[in-house]
């Protein structure tokens, strides 16, 4: 895993894209830590209020300590690049899925292989979705189609084909048995996960979408579009209540917008949002009024 280390610093710097630099004054600390992984990182997700879990180009999926930066476990099956990982909240499940066409569950506290398997797919699995308490799972792909999981037997309980529908990104909602999915179709559907078909399909956008996110409330969803040359860019607010329209749209991202995602806050403050791009930036913005942080 590589030697934990930690330093004090009073200065941080902000490198930009052009090489300049802009100096953003004190901090107490800056921990640095050995790499969980050995090449690029593919995917992160929560696990629990102080773990994380990532995927990456080594075909490993790992565990690490918000607090600490610290790998405490790393998981090795895949045959090629994970591809995207997730888990419940307060679960021990943790899922991946891989450009080998498989998705694996993997128990946090188990020490051997994955304890359960999910075949079927016929192209890279793109998308994971898993249910609050972790019994069932869907998932999706750029065979166009998006398929549902007992997370206990394995079994395939249910397999949707739709043209043309790379899936890019999927999310559950809280609280509800709805999943939402964004495509390289343009746009963004809401699947009924109890009968896998289509509630709801949002007015197609002039980009790939390529990531999605649901408010902790389950009333918002959050979408994100491919762009270049300040084309596109663009993240994505939607009703997923009694309008289901379009509310608000974040813009400022030059290039493509690889991710967006709600932030938790305190009582007192504003809801925000992050999104990050191919420019080299994290936007932090007022997910109400548009505003950046």
């Amino acid at each position: 895993m590589g030697k934990v280390q930690s330093k004090i610093s009073f200065h941080t710097s902000k490198y930009r894209a052009d090489s300049s630099v802009e100096e953003t004054g004190p901090v107490r600390a800056v921990q640095q830590h050995g790499p969980a992984h050995t090449d690029a990182v593919t995917s992160v997700a929560a696990l629990k209020p102080d773990l994380c879990v990532s995927g990456g180009r080594d075909k490993s999926v790992a565990v690490c300590s918000w607090r600490s930066g610290a790998a405490l476990r790393r998981f090795v099956g895949h045959e090629r690049e994970v591809t995207k990982v997730t888990s419940a909240l307060d679960s021990n499940r943790i899922f991946s899925a891989s450009r080998d066409k498989t998705v694996m569950m993997w128990e946090l506290h188990r020490t051997s292989g994955p304890s359960q398997h999910f075949p079927g797919h016929d192209l890279v699995v793109t998308g994971l979705a898993v249910s609050p308490d972790a019994s069932q799972l869907c998932t999706g792909s750029r065979d166009n189609t998006v398929c549902k999981w007992d997370t206990e037997t394995g079994e395939c309980l249910g397999r949707a084909a739709i043209s043309r529908n790379l899936v890019t990104h999927l999310c559950w909602v809280p609280g509800e048995p709805y999943v939402i999915q964004t495509s390289e179709d343009k746009t963004v559907r809401i699947w009924d996960s109890r009968e896998l078909q289509v509630a709801h399909t949002f007015p197609a956008k002039q980009h790939i979408q390529t990531c999605c996110d649901v408010s902790p409330d389950g009333r918002y969803c959050l979408s994100s579009s491919s762009g270049s040359t300040g084309e596109g860019g663009e993240a994505t607010l939607w009703d997923l209540r009694q309008t289901r329209n379009r509310v608000l749209e974040y813009k400022g991202h030059f290039q493509t917008t690889t991710s967006c995602v709600f932030l938790p806050r305190g009582p007192a403050l504003a809801p925000i949002i992050a999104t990050s791009s191919y420019d080299s930036t994290v936007k932090v913005w007022d997910r109400d009024t548009g505003g950046r942080g």
